[in-house]
């Protein structure tokens, strides 16, 4: 456990307010422990909004294990995020990342004509009223695509533009990780732009090492088998499985809308 993860997981927390937009209970808190303050969102499992294709209760719990991944792959993609008791209840406790500041590029955009341009991959066309279209793009950015290939991994139902953090250190993290790791394909992402090029190397690298911390007696797998079914741990195995044996990136299966609503 690192000293963050220590401080979420043993310090006080406060309510300072809900998050109002967020579709389950999302509540900003300050968590204090030695001496040490730092802000956080707090997911209480009984503010979890019930899915038809989601057990009950569960959301936290995916979120803790998409962080654990994450942190396997070395990229640091989610911030930190552990599972406690908390003022309503267990729940999901993460460090807040503060985007307001944040420099650099943009991520996201809205281009007219069927070309993205220089720097950007196509996701798809998008109506933007009166008859209107524009292609909606990403960034071809390093970062993005490796938090393409951990939403691979994960299985990401949720991928929206708000749900991309850039921190003004320039590192770039992904939240909301609740909806990950069913066990059938249910990929939804806003980062398509990759779909069927070839993996670069670095992903490759941290997919071998993924697939042996999955193995049966890997530190991975034992931390995932207390937070996800064994089901979806094998799909998991699967999943990174089949990236190294194609060694492309996926494309959308045709069998789930390939892009959330609403994509931002």
């Amino acid at each position: 456990m690192n000293p963050t993860e220590e401080l979420l997981a043993r310090g006080e927390l406060t309510v300072r307010g809900r998050i109002a937009e967020a579709s389950n209970a999302v509540l900003l808190c300050t968590v204090t422990y030695e001496g040490v303050s730092a802000e956080c969102v707090y997911k209480p499992v009984k503010g979890e909004r019930p899915l038809w294709d989601f057990p009950d209760g569960s959301l936290a719990q995916r979120e803790r294990a998409a962080y654990l991944v994450s942190e396997a792959t070395g990229w640091g993609l989610v911030p930190e995020t552990v599972l406690r008791e908390g003022p309503y209840g267990e729940g999901m406790v993460q460090r807040w990342i503060d985007a307001g500041d944040a420099p650099g590029p943009e991520l996201l955009a809205l281009v007219e004509g069927e070309e993205a341009g220089e720097g950007w991959k196509p996701v798809a066309l998008a109506e933007v009223g009166e008859g209107r279209t524009a292609l909606l793009v990403h960034a071809d950015d390093p970062r993005l695509r490796r938090l393409a290939v951990l939403d691979a991994v994960i299985n990401n139902a949720d991928r929206k533009g708000g749900h991309l953090l850039p921190a003004p250190d320039g590192r770039l993290y992904g939240i909301d990780h609740g909806v990950t790791f069913h066990a059938d394909d249910k990929l939804r992402t806003l980062l398509w732009g990759w779909a069927g090029e070839p993996l670069t190397d670095e992903a490759r690298t941290v997919l071998v090492s993924l697939a042996s911390q999955l193995a049966d007696a890997g530190p991975l797998a034992a931390r995932l088998a207390e937070l996800i079914t064994a089901a979806e741990l094998a799909a998991v195995r699967a999943r990174v499985a089949l990236l190294l044996r194609e060694g492309t990136h996926p494309r959308p299966s045709g069998q789930w809308p390939a892009i959330p609503w609403p994509p931002v």
